[in-house]
């Protein structure tokens, strides 16, 4: 490697330095400020991140390969390094006065945020296997130190734990696919796998390859049969880290999920039945197992389930429409599902915890505008028009009508009429109830300030959805 390639390699990979070594200079500061400074740790945090969003805007002119084909810097990269950051930066928010409450305000905190954006980073610009690998593994580990951070409580305890049992299985599962399609078609470079896999697409090898991969990945987006770690890590963990992991480690996968298959698998199109079979049964089991949840966060857990099968009924349908409607879908749940988790986050104060579904009777009396925020979440989750969430919905469905998946689309409708049903009954619980006890939400600055951008981009894209749309489709691998 040449002296001007490795600058060019550097170049491209800025944002993702800048993290790192944010991570690394909070680290060390963060044994020097004194106990009760959450506020500066808030602000140096968010300020990396807010410097790693410019450079990364800064680069995103033209598509930068790096590190001799393992890394790109080009649009698709920069769409889904901006729902990173979004998601990262409102969990500092988020944080700031729950940190405090649960006794977890330390550095590491929001160290180990940094690192697993810096994961998901790498993941989307990743064009090799193993530096896919690289990425998948800094973040996962990342969140599975942030899941078991309410160290006093055993549930917290219990969700790391089984978190890092399944992760490490899914990893070991993902690993051996690599190897399998690394001894089909010698290479981990998803160019040269793309160039590679010309033949049969019924070769059993190939096949097998897929399915260990596709079993690897759709466990990082809480998709069935790899899901089941999803409801208790979701209750166990700290809110503010089952409000980030809901979104941002999703969007991570997704973006591997869109990246590697539907560029050099292409050609194993027999093997994308599994990918609609996995969708149906998410959707269909995150819908109905979440009609009987009483506590909230288990909720909705399931509800991510079942938007992670929606989403996938995108990638099922392919070609530039269906990636840009998964695109757009995961910046749309960004927002809202922050929004929502944000509402839940505001509830913790004193010795209420707001993880009870019962918690919000009668909170339209008591708390109209924060009730009315809730509602507009909900329906949004719900895929009710106009909000940005009915949209998110329609060009998925739109993708698979035109790619002619006519039964899916239909599935899909029904599936989602279900799953409205139980953010419907929240609505109901809401406003046809009395308030049961008195309480006063934890609603800082900040939380107020995360509140009016999740409400701001809720309603943004659901007036304005084309124009977010020719955003994601210019963003489909380079545009």
């Amino acid at each position: 490697m040449t002296a001007a390639t490795l600058f060019q390699s550097i170049l491209a990979s800025l944002p993702e330095i800048v993290v790192v070594t944010g991570a690394c200079i909070l680290l060390i500061l963060g044994q020097l400020v004194p106990k009760g400074q959450g506020y500066f740790l808030v602000c140096a945090s968010a300020a990396t991140v807010l410097v790693a969003a410019l450079a990364t805007l800064l680069l995103a002119g033209e598509v930068r390969p790096a590190y001799s084909g393992m890394f790109i810097a080009d649009r698709f990269a920069v769409f889904f390094k901006m729902v990173f950051y979004l998601s990262t930066i409102l969990t500092f928010l988020l944080s700031r006065k729950y940190a405090e409450i649960e006794e977890i305000a330390l550095s590491e905190y929001y160290v180990l945020l940094l690192f697993a954006l810096s994961g998901m980073m790498i993941m989307a610009s990743a064009t090799d296997l193993l530096s896919i690998y690289v990425g998948l593994e800094l973040m996962a580990l990342s969140t599975y130190v942030l899941t078991g951070f309410l160290r006093k409580e055993r549930r917290s305890n219990e969700a790391a734990l089984k978190y890092v049992v399944l992760g490490g299985v899914s990893t070991g599962i993902f690993l051996y696919g690599v190897s399998l399609i690394y001894g089909i078609t010698g290479t981990t470079q998803l160019d040269g796998m793309a160039a590679a896999v010309t033949g049969d697409p019924l070769d059993p090898g190939l096949l097998l390859a897929v399915v260990f991969i596709v079993a690897g990945l759709v466990f990082k987006v809480g998709a069935v049969p790899f899901h089941m770690w999803v409801p208790d890590v979701y209750e166990g963990a700290p809110t503010t880290i089952t409000a980030f992991m809901s979104v941002a480690p999703k969007a991570a996968g997704f973006a591997v999920i869109l990246r590697v298959f539907l560029n050099p698998l292409v050609a194993a199109s027999d093997a994308w039945i599994i990918v609609a079979v996995i969708a149906v049964v998410t959707m269909a089991l995150g819908s109905f197992v979440a009609l009987v949840q009483d506590n909230f966060k288990r909720l909705l857990a399931y509800s991510s389930i079942a938007h992670a099968g929606f989403a996938l009924f995108g990638v099922v349908a392919g070609g530039a429409d269906g990636i840009a409607g998964v695109m757009l879908y995961l910046l749309i749940y960004a927002f809202m599902n922050l929004g929502i988790f944000g509402i839940v986050i505001m509830m913790r104060n004193g010795d209420f915890s707001g993880e009870v579904i019962e918690d919000y009777a009668g909170f339209a009396k008591s708390h109209r505008g924060l009730a009315l925020l809730m509602l507009l979440y909900l329906f949004s989750l719900a895929g009710i028009p106009p909000t940005a969430g009915f949209f998110a919905k329609f060009y998925v469905l739109v993708a698979l009508v035109e790619r002619g998946f006519v039964t899916l689309a239909v599935i899909a409708v029904l599936l989602s009429a279900v799953a409205a049903y139980f953010y419907i009954r929240i609505v109901m619980v809401i406003y046809m109830r009395e308030p049961e006890r008195a309480f006063e939400p934890a609603l800082t600055p900040s939380v107020r300030a995360t509140l009016a951008l999740t409400a701001a981009g809720t309603i943004g894209i659901g007036l304005f959805p084309a124009w977010f749309l020719r955003l994601a489709q210019s963003s489909v691998f380079g545009g």
